[in-house]
């Protein structure tokens, strides 16, 4: 149930409503083992269902034996299945009338840390589930994805406190109208203004099958099909999605490079490439932009365990040996301070993939930035509905930042989102296709973006705090 309020479903009160259930569960179980393993088996359903297309990845397109991507797979959704199992018996742990209030303040805490440990997943975080028509959205530029988690397992454990205590049920209810009402009034604030024209954009999709996508001769195919992609459209941004030429930087002609650099010339703007570079025997994992400005990088630094690096090699390298066939899978990290691009007159600031789906990174190249650019490439996922969630975390970006959002993909969610989240263009997915659009720049800070994380971490430090070294109601 809660998976279907993350997209491609955004049935938003599908969060709420599952989280109560869980919270009414754990409230009335009457030992903490019992708690904890309802959370989980709570925990295994939420992510079996939410993330089974790690196992594609895995098997279809990392040549991975079934079993084993199978146990990979549950491996990992039995891992993340500990935090609600953690949050059900520390909450349990309280006296009774305490478990409701130590229940939303646990399970907001364990999904940040969630999102840092192991280098982090902060896949499907129940804030997610409120974006982009929620009224709780609105709490996103102010206390972030985490703190939109927060006040939905607040509403949920309010949901439970009015079924269960009928005599306080008025108390409740007004609570919940008052989080309620608060998040849209909140909405409907503008923390950013435009700045300057809309600049006219263009998102490649070339849909190249990540099968085939580093043969030699889907190679040549696909960096011709992009090519003339690129020299049909008229856009002063044009951008390519990740990896969208599957060579070497170095290996990529002179000619096919000048040819893209005249075109975006003739627009007045700048073309951005997806490229693998390789400097000081490192690969990196990198956006290029060439055209009317000065060439400049990013190379994505926040990367995939087991995807892009491999993490204690000498345990773990025996898998990308005998099992998988995975290319770049240990590149190097770029750097955490790495400025926006001047291009087509903004200033842009890049994520590779993985990166958007961690917000307190993306606020790093904020105020300067004026845009938001995401390029992926999820064909490594089928068709599943790993793009359409990954599309909904882009959503989240641009509601925190109060930026639009471009994302240019290999296979899908290709879109245009803007400042409040919504989603303005989508290509369709698995068909090669151009995305034509325009894209306004903003300025303007929104709190989240000048405080990150910090304030919903002192709120629930503060709070545990005083729920902990008190016994009293």
């Amino acid at each position: 149930m809660t998976v279907s309020g993350f997209a491609p479903f955004y049935v938003y009160p599908a969060g709420i409503v599952s989280l109560a259930g869980f919270f009414y569960l754990v409230t009335t179980t009457a030992r903490r083992r019992e708690a904890a393993w309802l959370g989980f088996t709570y925990g295994l359903g939420l992510f079996g269902a939410g993330i089974y297309w790690i196992y594609i990845s895995l098997h279809d397109f990392g040549g991975m034996p079934f079993w084993m991507a199978g146990l990979a797979t549950f491996l990992l959704c039995a891992f993340l299945a500990l935090f609600p199992a953690i949050v059900a018996a520390l909450a349990r742990s309280r006296p009774a009338h305490q478990v409701l209030i130590a229940l939303p303040l646990l399970w907001a805490l364990s999904e940040w840390v969630r999102s840092w440990i192991f280098t982090g997943f902060p896949w499907l975080s129940i804030g997610y589930t409120q974006v982009p028509d929620s009224p709780l959205a609105g709490y996103a530029p102010i206390i972030g994805a985490y703190g939109v988690s927060l006040v939905v397992a607040l509403l949920a454990s309010l949901l439970v406190s009015v079924y269960l205590h009928l005599a306080r049920r008025r108390v409740g209810l007004v609570l919940m109208a008052v989080l309620i009402v608060c998040g849209w009034a909140l909405k409907q604030i503008e923390w950013s203004q435009p700045e300057g024209e809309p600049v006219s954009v263009a998102l490649l999709q070339g849909n190249v099958s990540q099968d085939k996508k580093w043969n030699e001769d889907e190679v040549m195919r696909s960096m011709r099909q992009y090519y003339d992609m690129a020299l049909t459209s008229q856009a002063r941004l044009i951008i390519m999605p990740e990896t969208a030429l599957s060579v070497l930087l170095q290996q990529v002609p002179q000619n096919y490079l000048d040819g893209l650099k005249h075109h975006a010339n003739t627009n007045g703007g700048d073309i951005l490439i997806g490229v693998v570079e390789y400097e000081h025997e490192q690969f990196y994992n990198s956006m290029m932009s060439v055209g009317s400005a000065d060439t400049q990088f990013y190379r994505k630094s926040h990367l995939v365990p087991f995807g892009e690096f491999i993490p204690l090699k000498r345990v773990f390298g025996w898998i990308y040996r005998d099992w998988l066939n995975m290319p770049l899978a240990d590149v190097a990290r770029g750097g955490l301070d790495q400025q926006p691009m001047q291009v087509a007159g903004q200033r842009v600031a890049v994520n590779i993939c993985y990166e958007d789906v961690f917000g307190e990174e993306i606020i790093r190249q904020l105020p300067q930035a004026s845009i938001l650019v995401n390029t992926s490439n999820d064909a490594w996922y089928g068709e599943s509905i790993a793009a359409y969630q990954h599309l909904q975390f882009s959503q989240m970006r641009a509601i925190e930042t109060a930026r639009m959002m471009l994302r240019s993909t290999n296979t899908g969610a290709t879109a245009i989102i803007n400042p409040k989240g919504e989603v303005l263009a989508h290509a369709p997915h698995f068909i090669a296709t151009t995305l034509e659009g325009e894209a306004q720049g903003y300025v303007g800070m929104t709190p989240y973006v000048r405080f990150g994380n910090w304030p919903l971490l002192i709120l629930l430090a503060g709070s545990l705090a005083l729920l902990w070294g008190r016994k009293t109601k």
